[in-house]
């Protein structure tokens, strides 16, 4: 086994593995329907429905080196992709969910998708322009990019709340990786984590109550895969997390938006030591 594709109920503090294979695959999105996950693995993208679990490909055209960064749009109409095939850095793409040929979204490169807004008319990412990392906006059906933080660190991860009020990512501004937000306008930012974890990834519950992230040991530089790591829950409006799990992963656990969508479960992907 090298990958555990799992579900956990917060109510029950439960565990259940939802698909065990020998491929590496990451990354799980929740569709809005409920009855399935979405994974990528080897540069392709695949469904997993919960009533039959097993990796069935989702045609993704000529696009075949996706990385771990994709997302169910609020419609469940559409998926948005992060892609290298074309450019040879990571490009966003839209495609329908059923399959297709993606459409180009991002002209600059590099740029990787992390989060839809609620009602489906923007995406937030993360570009690299001129070596430095930031948060960036684009309208869903193309467009300008519009750029929210203002480099003096690395941002990533960035995530909207169920209102749209606010984006969620983090940033080492200031030392260790911890957890922000920010206004969709880029006003109003504030720090919502300090403490000794290298935390990454926060993703706001669609009931919006809570943000769930990936919290490292001090000291790990970025976000690597393979390490003993939680999985932590903070208060929407800010105060003490809770570990919810620990598990070995780390990248590929829970890069992108995980939640189910009435907010009482949430997918992760944890994986197998070597021997």
């Amino acid at each position: 086994m090298k990958s555990e594709l799992c579900i956990h109920d917060l109510a029950a503090r439960s565990n259940k593995v939802v698909l065990a294979t020998d491929r590496l695959i990451e990354a799980p999105n929740w569709t809005p329907d409920g009855s399935a996950l979405i994974v990528n693995g080897d540069g392709l993208l695949f469904r997993v429905a919960l009533a039959a679990p097993e990796l069935v490909r989702i045609d993704t055209g000529f696009a075949i080196g996706l990385n771990n960064d994709h997302g169910v749009s609020p419609d469940g109409t559409m998926l948005a992709l992060s892609d290298k095939t074309e450019t040879g850095r990571s490009c966003i793409y839209l495609m329908a969910i059923s399959g297709g040929v993606p459409v180009r979204i991002t002209r600059n490169v590099p740029s990787w998708w992390h989060g839809w807004s609620p009602d489906g008319s923007q995406l937030a990412y993360v570009g690299v322009r001129d070596a430095v990392f930031d948060i960036y906006v684009i309208p869903a059906a193309g467009g300008s990019e519009t750029r929210l933080t203002n480099g003096g660190g690395h941002h990533d991860g960035p995530d909207y709340t169920p209102d749209g009020k606010w984006i969620w990512f983090n940033s080492d501004v200031g030392g260790a990786m911890q957890l922000w937000r920010i206004r969709p306008d880029g006003s109003d930012r504030r720090q919502m984590t300090a403490d000794e974890r290298v935390n990454w990834f926060p993703h706001p519950s669609p009931c919006g109550r809570h943000v769930l992230y990936l919290a490292y040991p001090a000291g790990t530089d970025g976000h690597p895969g393979d390490r003993d790591v939680e999985l932590r829950l903070i208060p929407a409006g800010g105060g003490a997390p809770v570990v919810v799990l620990s598990l070995f992963g780390g990248q590929g656990s829970i890069n992108v938006p995980c939640w189910s969508p009435d907010g009482s479960r949430f997918a992760f992907v944890r994986y197998g030591r070597d021997k």
